[in-house]
């Protein structure tokens, strides 16, 4: 394309590349072309960013490099059925404001979510973990991707949110109709929309003790409309980080003998195993999300008021600088990207909750099912050809068939991702 001179020999970058092990594309990306790379994500021009300081030093910088979308300078050139076009389109949620507004939409979700008592999240997850498993628990064997780890998040967030009971199974399979995109995506959307709005209208006139309450009463006076965005931007993205946080940590811990011991020794491991995850294979592994508000450099490459940025948290999480061969093990290292950096980093305390939900849902499994196997073998797990989610298809597993807790079957829906 004019004007893109160095992205001559660029990359193609496309979920197929990814495959199951990035790793050695990423050290041969470094080899080539260091920690900025020139890629053509679908056939448009783009900087991939996958160096640990380079990515830091962007996150870090919202002046520089913006969220909003409508500063790419190759917008209008985007083909109607540009694959990633849903996640460079402009939407009215916090995720794509910038300064003071940004600042007044993302404290009000913060404090919020701080509201959340963390021993009743705990329990909350407890109980939608344990109704979970009794629908499978007689079976001996299940896939703990459909049945467990894509049904847990979206039902506790939907409750924190004050949402009633009898509206959880409709809601919690739209968030995975929208996640999963195709056909269904849009009618979900729609009707999400319509929940949320009577949520809004039914807490103004009776306050409880939840997230929208909580959101309608503060101080930044935030509209009707920004909380119903915002509601659903943080819906998806929780129960899509989480799901698929869950998954992999279980995935690690059935198939790697360091953390397998937990399954048979307790629960030593499942924080370090949550953390390697975060590490090693992050539920959002790139992010197409910024956009270089003036020219500048970045690591010696030219960049031009307007270009897109990605950023590679994977690769910069897998970086050498940060990562040497010699101390591979994440143990306690929290420096870790997964969450974001900066002022468009994760919310506080969204990490801290996210990890009572996903910490919860592993230890619970462990607690009621002590001798869960993978029923295949690990080289035949197979992950979701994406670029920008890091989410197993299935992780089927065998067990001795348990009795039910007797708290109750879930709310029945079925998984459409």
């Amino acid at each position: 394309m004019e004007g893109y001179a160095d992205h001559a020999d660029a990359v193609r970058l496309h979920a197929s590349l990814i495959g199951d092990d990035p790793t050695a594309l990423f050290q041969e990306m470094r080899r080539e072309h260091g920690p900025v790379v020139p890629v053509l994500l679908d056939g448009m021009p783009v900087w991939y960013v996958i160096g640990y300081r380079e990515l830091h030093h962007v996150t870090s910088q919202p002046r520089l490099f913006s969220r909003d979308p409508r500063r790419w300078n190759l917008q209008d050139l985007l083909p109607p059925d540009w694959p990633a076009r849903p996640y460079v389109t402009w939407q009215p949620s916090v995720m794509y404001t910038e300064g003071a507004e940004h600042q007044r939409r993302v404290g009000a979700i913060s404090d919020a979510l701080d509201t959340v008592d963390r021993t009743e999240l705990a329990l909350i997850c407890e109980q939608i973990a344990d109704r979970a498993i009794d629908e499978f628990s007689g079976d001996g064997q299940t896939d703990l991707i459909s049945r467990y780890a894509d049904r847990i998040p979206a039902q506790v967030i939907t409750r924190l949110f004050g949402l009633a009971e009898t509206d959880l199974p409709e809601l919690v399979e739209d968030v995975n109709h929208v996640l999963g995109g195709g056909e269904e995506a849009l009618p979900a959307v729609t009707r999400i929309l319509g929940k949320l709005s009577r949520l809004i209208a039914d807490k103004r006139a009776l306050p409880g003790h939840d997230l929208t309450s909580h959101m309608l009463a503060h101080h930044a006076r935030v509209t009707d409309e920004e909380i119903v965005q915002d509601l659903i931007m943080t819906m998806i993205s929780s129960h899509d980080n989480c799901s698929n946080w869950i998954g992999s940590t279980l995935r690690l811990m059935l198939m790697d003998d360091h953390f397998s011991m937990s399954l048979q020794g307790g629960r030593s491991s499942v924080g370090e195993a949550l953390n390697d995850v975060l590490w090693k294979d992050p539920p959002t592994p790139n992010m197409p999300n910024r956009w270089a508000v003036q020219d500048c450099e970045l690591a010696g490459r030219r960049i031009r008021r307007g270009d897109m940025l990605v950023l590679g948290v994977a690769a910069a999480n897998a970086d050498p600088q940060v990562q040497p061969a010699a101390h591979a093990g994440s143990g306690a290292n929290r420096a870790h990207l997964a969450f974001g950096h900066g002022e468009y980093g994760c919310p506080f305390p969204a990490p801290e909750l996210g990890g009572i939900i996903a910490k919860t849902a592993v230890e619970v499994l462990l607690d009621r099912l002590p001798d869960v196997y993978l029923a295949v073998k690990p080289d035949a797990l197979r992950w979701r050809p994406s670029l920008w989610v890091r989410s197993l298809e299935a992780l089927p597993v065998r067990f001795s068939p348990a009795v039910p807790t007797g708290q109750g079957l879930s709310n029945t829906w079925n998984a459409s991702r």
